[in-house]
Protein backbone atom coordinates (compact mmCIF):
# COMPACT_ATOMS: atom_id res chain seq x y z
CA UNK A 1 0.00 0.00 0.00
CA UNK A 2 2.89 2.57 0.97
CA UNK A 3 4.59 1.61 -2.68
CA UNK A 4 1.52 2.38 -4.26
CA UNK A 5 0.85 5.39 -2.47
CA UNK A 6 4.34 6.66 -2.99
CA UNK A 7 4.10 6.14 -6.94
CA UNK A 8 0.91 7.54 -7.55
CA UNK A 9 1.99 11.20 -5.20
CA UNK A 10 5.28 10.80 -7.65
CA UNK A 11 3.00 10.51 -10.65
CA UNK A 12 1.12 13.86 -9.19
CA UNK A 13 3.96 15.86 -8.51
CA UNK A 14 5.13 14.77 -12.45
CA UNK A 15 1.98 15.58 -13.89
CA UNK A 16 1.59 19.09 -11.99
CA UNK A 17 5.42 20.08 -11.98
CA UNK A 18 6.36 18.77 -15.05
CA UNK A 19 4.83 21.45 -17.24
CA UNK A 20 6.56 24.06 -15.17
CA UNK A 21 9.94 22.04 -15.40
CA UNK A 22 10.22 22.24 -19.01
CA UNK A 23 8.94 25.85 -19.16
CA UNK A 24 12.04 26.40 -17.15
CA UNK A 25 14.08 24.31 -19.19
CA UNK A 26 12.90 26.56 -22.50
CA UNK A 27 13.46 29.56 -20.39
CA UNK A 28 16.95 28.52 -19.43
CA UNK A 29 18.13 27.57 -22.83
CA UNK A 30 16.65 31.07 -24.20
CA UNK A 31 18.71 32.68 -21.83
CA UNK A 32 21.69 31.13 -22.97
CA UNK A 33 21.19 32.28 -26.20
CA UNK A 34 22.12 36.08 -25.08
CA UNK A 35 25.12 35.15 -22.79
CA UNK A 36 28.75 35.66 -24.10
CA UNK A 37 31.01 32.76 -24.88
CA UNK A 38 33.49 32.17 -22.13
CA UNK A 39 36.39 34.07 -23.07
CA UNK A 40 39.45 31.80 -24.74
CA UNK A 41 42.06 31.04 -23.05
CA UNK A 42 44.49 32.44 -26.06
CA UNK A 43 44.27 35.16 -27.61
CA UNK A 44 47.15 36.58 -30.57
CA UNK A 45 48.26 40.28 -31.02
CA UNK A 46 49.41 41.68 -33.84
CA UNK A 47 52.30 44.93 -33.18
CA UNK A 48 55.08 45.92 -34.91
CA UNK A 49 59.05 45.14 -36.02
CA UNK A 50 60.60 43.36 -33.08
CA UNK A 51 62.61 47.17 -32.92
CA UNK A 52 59.64 49.22 -31.75
CA UNK A 53 57.92 50.33 -29.66
CA UNK A 54 54.46 47.79 -29.75
CA UNK A 55 56.39 44.40 -29.31
CA UNK A 56 58.29 45.78 -26.31
CA UNK A 57 54.51 47.28 -25.47
CA UNK A 58 52.91 43.87 -26.08
CA UNK A 59 55.63 41.89 -23.60
CA UNK A 60 53.81 43.91 -20.52
CA UNK A 61 50.41 42.90 -21.94
CA UNK A 62 51.16 39.01 -22.12
CA UNK A 63 52.74 39.58 -18.80
CA UNK A 64 49.43 41.07 -17.04
CA UNK A 65 47.44 38.47 -19.03
CA UNK A 66 49.51 35.79 -18.03
CA UNK A 67 48.75 36.87 -14.37
CA UNK A 68 45.08 36.10 -15.15
CA UNK A 69 45.28 32.74 -17.37
CA UNK A 70 45.23 33.96 -20.49
CA UNK A 71 48.37 33.02 -23.00
CA UNK A 72 49.22 35.94 -25.40
CA UNK A 73 50.87 35.26 -28.54
CA UNK A 74 52.85 38.33 -30.16
CA UNK A 75 52.90 38.39 -33.91
CA UNK A 76 55.10 41.17 -35.02
CA UNK A 77 54.61 43.49 -38.96
CA UNK A 78 54.90 45.91 -40.92
CA UNK A 79 53.03 48.36 -38.55
CA UNK A 80 49.70 49.14 -38.54
CA UNK A 81 48.58 49.01 -42.22
CA UNK A 82 49.42 45.14 -41.80
CA UNK A 83 47.85 44.94 -38.21
CA UNK A 84 44.92 46.15 -40.07
CA UNK A 85 44.50 43.74 -42.46
CA UNK A 86 44.73 41.10 -39.87
CA UNK A 87 42.30 41.83 -38.08
CA UNK A 88 39.83 42.19 -40.95
CA UNK A 89 40.90 38.60 -42.16
CA UNK A 90 40.49 37.30 -38.40
CA UNK A 91 44.00 36.44 -38.20
CA UNK A 92 44.55 37.85 -34.68
CA UNK A 93 42.19 39.18 -31.84
CA UNK A 94 44.00 42.56 -30.95
CA UNK A 95 46.23 44.97 -32.12
CA UNK A 96 48.07 48.48 -32.01
CA UNK A 97 46.92 50.59 -34.51
CA UNK A 98 48.19 54.04 -34.86
CA UNK A 99 45.74 57.02 -34.91
CA UNK A 100 44.60 58.25 -38.66
CA UNK A 101 44.89 55.03 -39.88
CA UNK A 102 41.91 53.11 -41.27
CA UNK A 103 38.30 53.12 -42.45
CA UNK A 104 35.85 53.54 -39.29
CA UNK A 105 33.20 51.40 -41.49
CA UNK A 106 35.58 48.92 -40.70
CA UNK A 107 34.08 46.07 -38.34
CA UNK A 108 36.49 47.02 -35.76
CA UNK A 109 36.27 48.70 -32.20
CA UNK A 110 38.41 50.67 -30.07
CA UNK A 111 39.49 50.28 -26.81
CA UNK A 112 40.75 53.32 -26.40
CA UNK A 113 43.94 55.12 -27.11
CA UNK A 114 46.92 54.09 -24.82
CA UNK A 115 49.66 56.82 -25.18
CA UNK A 116 51.25 59.28 -27.73
CA UNK A 117 53.31 58.20 -30.25
CA UNK A 118 54.99 61.32 -31.77
CA UNK A 119 56.16 61.93 -35.53
CA UNK A 120 60.48 62.25 -35.42
CA UNK A 121 62.02 63.99 -38.11
CA UNK A 122 65.91 63.72 -37.74
CA UNK A 123 68.47 65.27 -40.57
CA UNK A 124 71.44 65.71 -41.14
CA UNK A 125 72.77 68.82 -38.70
CA UNK A 126 74.22 71.12 -40.98
CA UNK A 127 70.80 70.68 -43.10
CA UNK A 128 68.41 73.93 -42.43
CA UNK A 129 64.54 72.07 -42.37
CA UNK A 130 62.23 75.04 -40.94
CA UNK A 131 58.97 73.68 -42.68
CA UNK A 132 57.87 70.46 -44.07
CA UNK A 133 58.16 71.86 -47.46
CA UNK A 134 61.98 72.22 -47.03
CA UNK A 135 62.45 68.00 -47.27
CA UNK A 136 61.49 67.86 -51.00
CA UNK A 137 64.90 69.04 -52.46
CA UNK A 138 66.49 65.93 -49.69
CA UNK A 139 66.73 62.25 -49.77
CA UNK A 140 64.41 61.21 -46.77
CA UNK A 141 62.83 58.13 -45.66
CA UNK A 142 59.12 58.37 -44.52
CA UNK A 143 59.00 54.71 -43.81
CA UNK A 144 57.94 51.47 -45.43
CA UNK A 145 55.34 50.86 -47.27
CA UNK A 146 51.88 50.10 -45.14
CA UNK A 147 53.68 51.33 -42.08
CA UNK A 148 52.05 54.42 -40.08
CA UNK A 149 55.28 56.57 -40.40
CA UNK A 150 54.35 56.60 -44.02
CA UNK A 151 50.69 56.81 -43.94
CA UNK A 152 51.61 60.03 -41.61
CA UNK A 153 53.81 61.44 -43.78
CA UNK A 154 51.79 61.13 -46.77
CA UNK A 155 48.94 62.88 -44.99
CA UNK A 156 51.31 65.73 -44.00
CA UNK A 157 52.99 66.09 -47.19
CA UNK A 158 50.05 66.35 -49.21
CA UNK A 159 48.96 69.34 -47.09
CA UNK A 160 52.00 70.98 -48.24
CA UNK A 161 51.21 69.97 -51.63
CA UNK A 162 53.94 67.18 -52.14
CA UNK A 163 53.68 64.22 -53.66
CA UNK A 164 55.56 61.63 -52.53
CA UNK A 165 56.40 60.10 -56.35
CA UNK A 166 58.00 63.53 -57.77
CA UNK A 167 60.13 63.73 -54.91
CA UNK A 168 63.32 62.17 -53.19
CA UNK A 169 61.07 60.81 -50.70
CA UNK A 170 61.64 57.00 -49.90
CA UNK A 171 60.15 54.65 -48.72
CA UNK A 172 62.14 52.41 -46.56
CA UNK A 173 61.82 49.79 -43.56
CA UNK A 174 62.58 52.47 -40.41
CA UNK A 175 66.11 49.97 -39.63
CA UNK A 176 67.16 49.97 -42.95
CA UNK A 177 66.60 54.12 -42.99
CA UNK A 178 68.28 54.61 -40.06
CA UNK A 179 71.73 52.88 -41.30
CA UNK A 180 71.49 54.59 -44.51
CA UNK A 181 71.53 57.96 -42.37
CA UNK A 182 74.14 56.98 -40.12
CA UNK A 183 76.00 56.02 -43.50
CA UNK A 184 75.31 59.09 -44.79
CA UNK A 185 73.94 57.86 -47.94
CA UNK A 186 70.20 59.66 -46.76
CA UNK A 187 69.87 62.99 -44.99
CA UNK A 188 67.31 62.01 -43.09
CA UNK A 189 63.88 60.32 -42.00
CA UNK A 190 60.66 60.11 -40.38
CA UNK A 191 59.68 57.89 -37.32
CA UNK A 192 56.66 57.53 -35.39
CA UNK A 193 57.45 55.87 -32.23
CA UNK A 194 57.47 56.78 -28.41
CA UNK A 195 60.22 58.78 -26.67
CA UNK A 196 61.00 55.11 -24.78
CA UNK A 197 62.05 53.70 -28.14
CA UNK A 198 65.50 52.75 -28.21
CA UNK A 199 65.94 53.72 -32.33
CA UNK A 200 64.68 57.47 -31.00
CA UNK A 201 67.19 57.28 -28.00
CA UNK A 202 69.64 56.14 -31.23
CA UNK A 203 68.80 58.88 -33.54
CA UNK A 204 69.10 60.79 -30.07
CA UNK A 205 72.54 60.64 -29.29
CA UNK A 206 73.64 60.91 -32.80
CA UNK A 207 75.53 63.64 -32.75
CA UNK A 208 75.49 64.36 -36.44
CA UNK A 209 71.92 64.62 -36.69
CA UNK A 210 69.10 66.96 -35.51
CA UNK A 211 65.59 66.67 -34.36
CA UNK A 212 63.44 69.38 -36.70
CA UNK A 213 60.85 71.54 -34.90
CA UNK A 214 57.59 71.17 -36.48
CA UNK A 215 56.18 74.81 -37.35
CA UNK A 216 52.54 75.52 -37.68
CA UNK A 217 51.86 72.68 -35.46
CA UNK A 218 48.24 74.49 -34.36
CA UNK A 219 46.91 74.55 -38.28
CA UNK A 220 48.16 70.46 -38.73
CA UNK A 221 45.94 69.48 -35.67
CA UNK A 222 43.30 71.64 -37.07
CA UNK A 223 43.40 69.79 -40.68
CA UNK A 224 44.21 66.45 -38.61
CA UNK A 225 42.27 65.80 -35.49
CA UNK A 226 43.68 62.68 -35.10
CA UNK A 227 46.64 64.70 -34.17
CA UNK A 228 47.71 66.40 -30.86
CA UNK A 229 50.95 68.79 -30.31
CA UNK A 230 53.69 67.71 -27.73
CA UNK A 231 56.19 69.62 -27.13
CA UNK A 232 59.90 68.22 -25.86
CA UNK A 233 61.39 69.82 -23.28
CA UNK A 234 64.87 71.38 -23.49
CA UNK A 235 67.17 68.96 -21.91
CA UNK A 236 64.63 66.28 -21.67
CA UNK A 237 66.96 63.74 -22.83
CA UNK A 238 70.18 64.65 -20.86
CA UNK A 239 70.56 67.18 -19.00
CA UNK A 240 74.02 66.49 -18.93
CA UNK A 241 74.07 67.11 -23.13
CA UNK A 242 71.12 69.41 -22.65
CA UNK A 243 69.92 67.58 -25.50
CA UNK A 244 67.34 68.48 -26.75
CA UNK A 245 69.15 72.02 -27.14
CA UNK A 246 65.90 73.59 -26.91
CA UNK A 247 62.22 72.93 -26.73
CA UNK A 248 60.86 71.31 -29.49
CA UNK A 249 57.40 71.16 -30.92
CA UNK A 250 56.31 67.58 -32.27
CA UNK A 251 52.95 66.06 -33.92
CA UNK A 252 51.54 62.96 -32.10
CA UNK A 253 49.19 60.74 -33.10
CA UNK A 254 47.94 58.22 -30.36
CA UNK A 255 48.32 54.42 -30.37
CA UNK A 256 44.92 52.89 -30.12
CA UNK A 257 44.31 48.77 -29.03
CA UNK A 258 41.77 48.23 -31.32
CA UNK A 259 39.69 44.73 -31.86
CA UNK A 260 37.00 42.96 -33.77
CA UNK A 261 33.33 43.93 -33.16
CA UNK A 262 33.19 40.20 -31.90
CA UNK A 263 35.69 40.36 -29.44
CA UNK A 264 35.00 38.79 -25.94
CA UNK A 265 33.79 41.39 -23.36
CA UNK A 266 35.18 39.72 -20.42
CA UNK A 267 38.63 39.77 -22.13
CA UNK A 268 38.18 43.65 -23.26
CA UNK A 269 37.66 44.28 -19.68
CA UNK A 270 40.80 42.32 -18.91
CA UNK A 271 42.81 44.43 -21.61
CA UNK A 272 41.26 47.54 -20.50
CA UNK A 273 42.64 47.25 -16.48
CA UNK A 274 45.72 45.85 -17.72
CA UNK A 275 46.26 49.08 -19.96
CA UNK A 276 45.47 51.40 -17.30
CA UNK A 277 48.19 49.73 -15.07
CA UNK A 278 50.47 50.10 -17.88
CA UNK A 279 49.42 53.17 -19.69
CA UNK A 280 48.50 55.45 -16.56
CA UNK A 281 51.79 56.37 -15.19
CA UNK A 282 53.24 60.19 -16.10
CA UNK A 283 55.32 60.36 -19.40
CA UNK A 284 57.38 63.05 -21.31
CA UNK A 285 54.65 64.13 -23.34
CA UNK A 286 51.34 63.22 -21.09
CA UNK A 287 50.61 64.06 -17.09
CA UNK A 288 49.42 61.15 -15.17
CA UNK A 289 45.85 59.41 -15.65
CA UNK A 290 46.21 61.22 -19.10
CA UNK A 291 46.06 57.48 -20.56
CA UNK A 292 44.40 55.07 -21.22
CA UNK A 293 41.87 57.58 -22.99
CA UNK A 294 38.31 57.13 -24.12
CA UNK A 295 39.22 60.39 -26.64
CA UNK A 296 41.68 60.20 -30.09
CA UNK A 297 40.15 56.84 -31.39
CA UNK A 298 41.00 55.68 -34.96
CA UNK A 299 37.55 53.57 -34.86
CA UNK A 300 34.57 53.86 -32.66
CA UNK A 301 34.54 53.14 -28.64
CA UNK A 302 33.47 50.05 -27.98
CA UNK A 303 30.44 49.65 -25.43
CA UNK A 304 32.11 47.86 -23.30
CA UNK A 305 35.06 50.27 -23.27
CA UNK A 306 32.85 53.45 -22.84
CA UNK A 307 31.23 52.03 -19.68
CA UNK A 308 34.95 51.36 -18.34
CA UNK A 309 36.02 54.59 -18.82
CA UNK A 310 33.01 55.99 -17.08
CA UNK A 311 32.36 53.34 -13.84
CA UNK A 312 35.29 51.25 -14.06
CA UNK A 313 35.43 47.47 -13.78
CA UNK A 314 32.32 45.60 -13.34
CA UNK A 315 31.20 44.82 -9.37
CA UNK A 316 32.30 41.50 -9.60
CA UNK A 317 35.69 41.66 -11.24
CA UNK A 318 36.58 44.52 -8.61
CA UNK A 319 36.37 42.01 -5.84
CA UNK A 320 36.88 38.37 -7.46
CA UNK A 321 39.66 36.53 -9.64
CA UNK A 322 39.10 36.95 -13.38
CA UNK A 323 37.49 33.62 -13.91
CA UNK A 324 34.97 33.19 -10.94
CA UNK A 325 34.08 36.97 -11.84
CA UNK A 326 33.38 35.11 -15.45
CA UNK A 327 31.90 32.63 -14.56
CA UNK A 328 29.42 33.98 -11.87
CA UNK A 329 28.26 36.90 -14.29
CA UNK A 330 27.42 34.69 -17.14
CA UNK A 331 25.52 32.54 -14.78
CA UNK A 332 24.00 36.16 -13.32
CA UNK A 333 22.38 36.59 -17.22
CA UNK A 334 21.07 33.10 -17.11
CA UNK A 335 19.47 32.79 -13.93
CA UNK A 336 17.80 36.53 -13.94
CA UNK A 337 15.11 35.37 -16.58
CA UNK A 338 15.02 32.11 -14.90
CA UNK A 339 14.28 33.78 -11.16
CA UNK A 340 11.80 35.66 -13.48
CA UNK A 341 9.52 32.35 -14.28
CA UNK A 342 10.12 31.11 -10.85
CA UNK A 343 8.70 33.75 -8.72
CA UNK A 344 5.25 32.62 -10.23
CA UNK A 345 5.32 29.80 -10.78
CA UNK A 346 6.54 28.73 -6.93
CA UNK A 347 3.42 30.30 -5.86
CA UNK A 348 1.06 29.41 -8.91
CA UNK A 349 2.57 25.45 -8.83
CA UNK A 350 1.54 24.86 -5.08
CA UNK A 351 -1.48 25.75 -5.38
CA UNK A 352 -2.23 23.38 -8.88
CA UNK A 353 -0.98 20.70 -7.02
CA UNK A 354 -3.25 21.05 -4.18
CA UNK A 355 -5.53 21.62 -6.68
CA UNK A 356 -5.18 18.17 -8.13
CA UNK A 357 -5.02 16.05 -5.13
CA UNK A 358 -8.03 17.52 -3.60
CA UNK A 359 -9.65 17.18 -7.04
CA UNK A 360 -9.52 13.09 -6.88
CA UNK A 361 -10.98 13.15 -3.65
CA UNK A 362 -14.37 16.10 -4.54
CA UNK A 363 -14.78 14.41 -7.66
CA UNK A 364 -16.83 12.06 -5.72
CA UNK A 365 -19.05 13.97 -4.27
CA UNK A 366 -20.83 14.81 -7.04
CA UNK A 367 -21.74 11.12 -7.18
CA UNK A 368 -22.91 11.49 -3.22
CA UNK A 369 -24.78 14.98 -3.93
CA UNK A 370 -26.66 13.21 -6.53
CA UNK A 371 -27.48 9.96 -4.70
CA UNK A 372 -28.83 12.30 -1.60
CA UNK A 373 -30.75 14.78 -4.05
CA UNK A 374 -32.66 11.94 -5.43
CA UNK A 375 -33.48 10.61 -2.07
CA UNK A 376 -35.03 13.32 -1.15
CA UNK A 377 -38.01 11.99 -3.79
CA UNK A 378 -40.87 9.95 -2.12
CA UNK A 379 -41.43 8.45 -5.02
CA UNK A 380 -38.68 5.75 -5.22
CA UNK A 381 -39.34 2.45 -6.24
CA UNK A 382 -37.08 -0.81 -5.19
CA UNK A 383 -35.85 -1.18 -8.33
CA UNK A 384 -34.20 2.74 -8.27
CA UNK A 385 -33.13 2.02 -4.57
CA UNK A 386 -31.18 -1.03 -5.89
CA UNK A 387 -29.58 1.23 -8.56
CA UNK A 388 -28.46 3.64 -5.97
CA UNK A 389 -27.18 1.18 -3.84
CA UNK A 390 -24.89 -0.66 -6.71
CA UNK A 391 -23.94 3.28 -7.00
CA UNK A 392 -22.56 4.37 -3.58
CA UNK A 393 -20.70 0.68 -3.63
CA UNK A 394 -19.16 1.88 -6.85
CA UNK A 395 -18.80 5.16 -5.16
CA UNK A 396 -16.95 3.62 -2.01
CA UNK A 397 -14.55 0.59 -4.04
CA UNK A 398 -13.00 3.86 -6.08
CA UNK A 399 -12.70 5.65 -3.23
CA UNK A 400 -10.98 3.03 -1.33
CA UNK A 401 -8.34 3.06 -4.31
CA UNK A 402 -7.20 6.72 -3.76
CA UNK A 403 -4.31 6.85 -2.29
CA UNK A 404 -3.51 10.79 -1.62
CA UNK A 405 -0.53 11.77 0.26
CA UNK A 406 -0.25 11.49 3.91
CA UNK A 407 -0.92 15.20 3.89
CA UNK A 408 -4.44 14.83 2.46
CA UNK A 409 -5.36 11.63 4.26
CA UNK A 410 -7.89 13.53 6.61
CA UNK A 411 -9.90 14.79 3.26
CA UNK A 412 -9.43 10.86 2.15
CA UNK A 413 -11.08 9.84 5.41
CA UNK A 414 -13.81 12.68 5.49
CA UNK A 415 -15.21 11.63 2.39
CA UNK A 416 -15.58 8.16 3.45
CA UNK A 417 -17.63 8.88 6.74
CA UNK A 418 -19.79 11.39 4.30
CA UNK A 419 -20.47 7.95 1.58
CA UNK A 420 -21.33 5.98 5.04
CA UNK A 421 -23.65 8.57 6.35
CA UNK A 422 -25.07 8.84 2.76
CA UNK A 423 -25.15 4.60 2.93
CA UNK A 424 -26.93 4.97 6.11
CA UNK A 425 -29.78 7.37 5.10
CA UNK A 426 -30.02 5.12 1.70
CA UNK A 427 -30.73 2.17 3.99
CA UNK A 428 -33.30 3.90 5.75
CA UNK A 429 -35.27 4.62 3.13
CA UNK A 430 -34.77 1.38 1.89
CA UNK A 431 -36.27 -0.33 5.23
CA UNK A 432 -38.91 1.90 5.19
CA UNK A 433 -39.84 0.72 1.59
CA UNK A 434 -39.70 -2.82 2.46
CA UNK A 435 -42.25 -2.14 5.57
Amino acid sequence: MQKKTSERSYKDLIITFGPAALLLIAGFWLASQFIAPSPPKKIVISTGSEQGSYFKVAQYYRQALAEEGIDLEILTSAGSGENIKRLLNKQVDIAFVQGGIGDNEASLMSLGSLYYEPLWLFVKKELIVETLADITALKISVGEEGSGTQSLAKQLLALNHIDIASTQLLLTPTATAIKALVEENIEGLFIVASERSDLVKELLANEQLKLINIRRADSYIKLLPFLSKVTVPEGIFSLENNSPPEALTLLAPTVNLVVDEDFNPALMILLLRAADKIHSKASVFAEESRFPSSELNSYPLDGVAKRFYKVGSPFLMRYLPFWPAVFIDRMMVMLVPLLMLMIPLSKIMPGLYRWRIRSRIYRWYKGLQEITDELAEETLTAEELGYLQEKISLIDREVNKENPPLSYADQLYNLLLHIDLVRKKLDTVQNKLSV
